[in-house]
C-alpha cells in the first residue's frame, strides 16, 4: 500500500463490519477506534468504531491519521470520502432477512419500537441503497472495492481471508484472521 492509502470497512447495518474490522485487527491492520462505544449483547466483541466518523461531511481532518489503517464508515457516508486520498473499501454484504432480523433484534433489546418500517419496506430501501452506493464506488478513480458476504465468510473464512489479504496487499497474517470468525455470535441465520 502507498503511505496515503486508508482502508475502510463499509456496508449495512449489522451486515458483518465488525467482524470485519476484528478480521483485520487480528491479521495486522491497525484500526482506527476510539472505544466510545463498547462491546454490548449486540456486539459482544465491540463494535470497533470511532465516532468522528459519523462528522465526516464537516469534519475530515481525522482521516490523516487513518493512512495505513483500517476504519468502520456506514455504507450512507461513503460519498463524503474526499477525492485526495486512496481507498481501499471492504464493502460487506449479508442476507436481507439476517439484517432485519439482526437490528430487529438490537431493537428489541433497546426497548425501541420496531413495527416504524415494515420489513418488505426496509429490504426494498435497503436495496436500493447498496444499488446506488455501487454504482457511485464503480465511478471514484481513488477507490478499489472487494465484495465480501458476511454468510460467505463464515462458510469459509480461509479462502475470504486469503482474497482480503491480497485485496490489501499481501502482508495480512491469514491464519489470525480466521482464528477470530466467531460461529458463536452468527445468531440471525436465515435458511433460503
Amino acid at each position: 500500500m502507498t503511505n496515503d492509502t486508508i482502508t475502510i470497512v463499509s456496508g449495512l447495518p449489522r451486515s458483518g463490519t465488525s467482524m470485519m474490522m476484528k478480521m483485520l485487527a487480528a491479521g495486522g491492520l491497525e484500526p482506527l477506534t476510539d472505544n466510545i462505544r463498547t462491546a454490548d449483547e449486540d456486539n459482544p466483541k465491540g463494535y470497533f468504531e470511532f465516532e468522528r466518523v459519523k462528522q465526516i461531511e464537516n469534519d475530515q481532518a481525522w482521516l490523516e491519521d487513518a493512512r495505513n489503517r483500517v476504519v468502520k464508515l456506514i455504507s450512507a457516508l461513503l460519498k463524503h470520502l474526499p477525492p485526495s486520498y486512496r481507498y481501499k473499501v471492504i464493502f460487506m454484504k449479508r442476507a436481507m432477512p439476517e439484517i432485519l432480523a439482526s437490528q430487529r433484534q438490537m431493537l428489541i433489546r433497546r426497548c425501541e419500537p420496531t413495527d416504524k418500517v415494515p420489513d418488505d419496506k426496509m429490504a426494498a430501501m435497503f436495496s436500493k441503497h447498496v444499488s446506488q452506493v455501487e454504482a457511485w464506488l464503480a465511478g471514484q478513480p481513488n477507490i478499489d472495492v472487494l465484495y465480501i458476504n458476511y454468510n460467505d465468510v463464515l462458510n469459509d473464512p480461509r479462502s475470504h481471508a486469503e482474497r482480503i489479504n491480497i485485496f490489501i496487499g499481501g502482508s495480512l497474517a491469514v491464519q489470525e484472521m480466521i482464528s477470530v470468525v466467531d460461529h458463536a455470535l452468527y445468531r440471525q441465520q436465515h435458511s433460503a
